[in-house]
């Protein structure tokens, strides 16, 4: 696809060919109320290149089985394609072993995961710290133990950049901090947080670090080795691949001390009446039939991002995100929320006169995907004084005719509510 002659060519995205990529992504090539296209709402969820779509339909044309322990044909298809996507899983964030990679249908699956499992060891008197930042998933968990148990949830302050104010949580370890969970990047704000300062704090005291990667693995290498993190969640559909997939990464150690979250099928060795044999890691935490197919569509994602280029990738989008905070700069009456100055490819605003409801309608009916509200981050939207926000967040595969498109609809929107 030809750019118009007034949008200047962007370099790295030559680098990158973007407009390649874009082929990729059968979604992108529609109209929405007459209007090309403009797909800004990556942080809620990506898209789904060709070859994804294709692994997914592969898998339930030829080789759909129940995996594990099936003695027919169909049923080692199974089970080597889903472990296989397993491995693929334990490249993507260098984890040490297969062991240390549990499948899960999201984030938010992996943090209740922790929450109820590593929580048996919580009591009454201790303390887990997160930040001002979190999405719910992040937050409601932890709130849910603390009921349980009668420990204290402690939440570090951020300042009216939304960068968290590190030295301010670093104090607030305590003997009684018993574990901390923090995003590695904010979904409201698109904050990257200092997660290898927290966790070498953290570690001094003994104490374990879960990291929401939620945000973070679908746009940068992860090393979770390098990092030195206890734990480590994301969701599958952020970053190309199906809804309902996810992956809890836990240092072996721990996995194999904490004791199973859900009970039933797959999660044992032997039952009885009197007491069952849990499996071993990581099926001890994969109760019940898995998202086969779902666990395949994810490894081809990762084949795909993988062949992309993830460093390729976040240089890309650090360029296309400057791009974008400045072309928003141009529009009146306008207030960006989340100004940090580590940031990724998310930005907030806020229009003076317009409900972000309605912007997001009005923008809908330019072609224009953003998200409204409060993200599933009501703390932050309580601590900037708004009911929520405009969003617009981005992926390798948008390009600078989609924001030129946002800045348009918003002059639209600007002219409807003058």
């Amino acid at each position: 696809m030809s750019q118009p002659a007034d949008i200047k060519p962007d370099p790295i995205a030559a680098e990158l060919d973007v407009d390649r990529l874009r082929a990729d992504f059968p979604i992108l090539h529609q109209e929405v109320h007459g209007c090309r296209l403009a797909y800004l709402d990556n942080a809620a969820s990506a898209q789904r290149p060709q070859a994804v779509i294709e692994a997914i339909s592969h898998y339930y044309t030829h080789d759909h089985a129940n995996v594990h322990r099936g003695v027919h044909t169909l049923s080692h298809r199974a089970t080597d394609a889903y472990e296989g996507a397993r491995e693929k899983v334990r490249g993507f964030i260098n984890a040490s072993s297969q062991s240390e990679i549990v499948f899960t249908s999201g984030t938010t699956a992996a943090i209740n995961l922790v929450a109820g499992s590593f929580g048996q060891d919580i009591h009454k008197g201790d303390e887990i710290l997160i930040s001002y930042m979190e999405h719910h998933s992040n937050i409601v968990p932890w709130q849910l133990l603390c009921e349980r148990t009668g420990a204290t949830l402690r939440v570090a302050p951020i300042n009216r950049d939304g960068e968290l104010l590190l030295d301010d949580m670093i104090d607030m370890i305590t003997p009684a901090t018993r574990l901390i969970a923090v995003a590695h990047v904010s979904n409201a704000l698109g904050t990257v947080n200092p997660i290898e300062q927290i966790i070498e704090a953290a570690h001094l005291q003994d104490i374990p670090v879960l990291i929401d990667g939620a945000q973070a693995a679908p746009h940068a290498s992860v090393d979770v080795q390098a990092l030195g993190c206890d734990f480590y969640a994301f969701s599958g559909h952020k970053m190309c691949g199906p809804t309902g997939t996810g992956v809890l990464y836990g240092r072996e150690e721990l996995l194999d001390r904490m004791p199973p979250w859900q009970g039933g099928g797959e999660m044992i060795l032997s039952v009885n009446f009197e007491e069952s044999v849990y499996n071993r890691l990581p099926y001890k935490f994969e109760a019940g039939t898995p998202n086969i197919a779902g666990a395949i569509g994810l490894g081809a994602a990762i084949d795909y991002l993988q062949a992309v280029g993830m460093e390729r990738i976040a240089r890309y989008e650090a360029s296309l995100l400057a791009y974008l905070t400045d072309q928003l700069a141009t529009v009146d009456n306008i207030r960006l929320i989340g100004t940090a100055a580590h940031k990724a490819g998310v930005q907030s605003f806020v229009i003076d006169g317009i409900h972000p409801h309605d912007l997001g309608t009005v923008l809908d009916h330019q072609g224009v995907a953003i998200r409204t509200g409060h993200h599933c981050a009501m703390p932050v939207m309580e601590f900037f004084d708004i009911p929520g926000t405009a969003r617009a967040s981005i992926a390798f595969y948008n390009n600078r005719q989609d924001i030129d498109q946002l800045i348009k609809g918003l002059a639209v929107a600007a002219k409807m509510f003058a």
